[in-house]
């Protein structure tokens, strides 16, 4: 009996051996979590970029100082489709912070506000009225404006507080001044994160 407890002691105080193979795999998760990380920091430096919102004109789909991610690679493989939401340098201009917006017209296309409504090639847009208030402002689309091949018309969600192409100074956003497409938004005071949705 005395034998039995004694080998019970020294199982339990048997130290554990660090074996070559215990090394080899410890060696292998700290490679991969590594490797992980620097994978996801190329696709975000390559293909993303991270902004503030800036004002209030794209409430309520997003919110003054959330965090956003912009896929900067999304219009180099498609162009951008009516519904998006862009960020982009007004007139190009390099000084200016990022504005986002979202595009309500594409090249081709012929854009004017009568009445407070969107008209797109002549078609009043009928959730216009459902989903955004009227607009008070039409701006330069009070007149007809006919989009060339790499303009966009694009307008704030939060219609009457919103410096967007109605702006003589904004106007059609060239694909050239388009920094990407907004896919994610995060923080805020209002706290909703997720995917951005058209």
């Amino acid at each position: 009996m005395f034998r039995s407890r004694r080998k019970q002691l020294l199982y339990y105080k048997k130290k554990k051996t660090i074996t070559p193979e215990l090394i080899r795999e410890i060696f292998s998760w700290i490679f991969y979590t590594f490797v992980a990380v620097f994978v996801a920091l190329l696709v975000v430096m390559a293909f993303g970029t991270k902004t503030k919102v800036i004002g209030d004109s794209m409430e309520p789909t997003l919110y003054h100082g959330q965090s956003i991610l912009i896929n900067r690679i999304a219009y180099k493989l498609s162009s951008p489709k009516a519904g998006d939401i862009i960020a982009f340098l007004p007139n190009g201009n390099a000084n200016s912070h990022n504005y986002i917006k979202r595009v309500v017209a594409v090249p081709g296309d012929t854009v004017q506000i009568k009445d407070g409504m969107l008209y797109i090639n002549g078609t009043e847009q009928n959730t216009e009225d459902s989903i955004y208030d009227k607009m008070e402002d039409a701006g330069i689309a009070s007149n007809e404006i006919k989009l060339g091949a790499d303009e966009y018309f694009v307008l704030g969600d939060n219609r009457n507080s919103s410096e967007d192409s109605r702006s003589a100074n904004i106007g059609a956003v060239k694909l050239t001044a388009i920094i990407g497409k907004v896919w994610y938004s995060y923080g805020g005071d209002e706290g909703n994160s997720g995917f951005v949705k058209k």
